[in-house]
């Protein structure tokens, strides 16, 4: 259930790739930035890979020095999801068994993924036996200049949103909701991605690009331009949260067809709620109870 790319059209009608990914099973298999992935059981990190719930404590395995990033060791990236054709879209399936990476309950998820006109979207749906925790996201890597064309940094990004969770030098969020404005995460206006990318304050210092998510107040939420391409993609959700990443910790490497992409050489909109949310109980919840469904989209409209 991975992205593994999409081609659009640039202002001369030339097609582009315009996101990372590998021309292998095996290089997918060997990589640990999940490009393009489906995120799961619970996307983001959980402080001290543990959680209480309904007087029970969950312990998870630890993959990001003191916490649990991505669901773990074997995350929803690593399976093979059963799969079918249903007109213009492809839906992923696959049962997250009680137990796996610690998670309570059996989880039946499914997503599903295709194209409506020039926008890509993304279903998700899951329901379980069990009351648990889910958060669920994609992690493709876009470039919109073209996958392997070097760095982000003179895309032009805006993002409807007025606060972001602040982080620690782990990349936890402390529980703070900070204003945007006066800082580098200010992107109500639209400005390139590298033009604060620099900056010392720590919301981006700490974690060498921007690694935090946005707390949405509008839709769309965001809007990018490539500056070479002239490729625009507008981002729509029901989740109020989106993580920026700049692919800071990418290592030069090869990816389709050879071409290299390293450090910012990328940028994620991964729509979620909001990084450990389970502990912190007065955000949106995370919590999916047993009886009820879950349901979300995403949507990538490129123009």
């Amino acid at each position: 259930a991975t992205v593994q790319s999409l081609i659009v059209p640039d202002k001369n009608k030339n097609p582009v790739d315009v996101v990372l990914g590998h021309d292998t099973i095996e290089e997918y298999v060997a990589g640990d930035c999940y490009l393009g992935a489906t995120i799961g059981r619970v996307g983001n990190r959980i402080g001290e890979g543990k959680f209480e719930l309904n007087g029970e404590e969950y312990e998870l395995f630890i993959n990001n020095g003191p916490n649990h990033l991505h669901g773990g060791k074997k995350g929803f990236d690593r399976f093979v999801w059963d799969s079918k054709q249903e007109g213009d879209f492809v839906v992923f399936k696959r049962t997250s068994p009680d137990g796996e990476e610690g998670y309570p309950g059996n989880l039946e998820v499914s997503v599903k993924m295709g194209w409506k006109e020039n926008s890509f979207t993304i279903e998700y749906s899951a329901e379980t036996d069990k009351d648990t925790v889910l958060n669920l996201t994609n992690h493709s890597y876009f470039n919109l200049n073209g996958a392997g064309s070097g760095n982000i940094h003179n895309h032009v990004l805006e993002i409807n949103a007025e606060r972001f969770t602040v982080c620690d030098e782990n990349c936890l969020p402390t529980g703070e909701l900070a204003p945007v404005e006066n800082t580098a995460m200010d992107f109500r206006k639209p400005k390139t991605i590298g033009k604060d990318i620099e900056n010392d304050e720590p919301c981006v210092k700490l974690s060498r690009g921007y690694d935090s998510t946005f707390v949405i107040s509008g839709h769309p939420f965001a809007k990018a331009t490539g500056d070479l391409s002239g490729i625009t993609l507008v981002a729509d959700t029901d989740q109020p949260g989106v993580q920026l990443y700049t692919a800071n910790f990418l290592t030069d490497s090869n990816g389709k067809g050879g071409l290299d992409c390293g450090l910012r050489s990328a940028f994620c909109l991964e729509t979620q709620h909001f990084p450990d949310s389970i502990h912190h109980p007065e955000w949106p919840s995370v919590i999916l109870k047993k009886g009820e469904k879950f349901e979300s989209f995403t949507s990538y409209t490129f123009i």
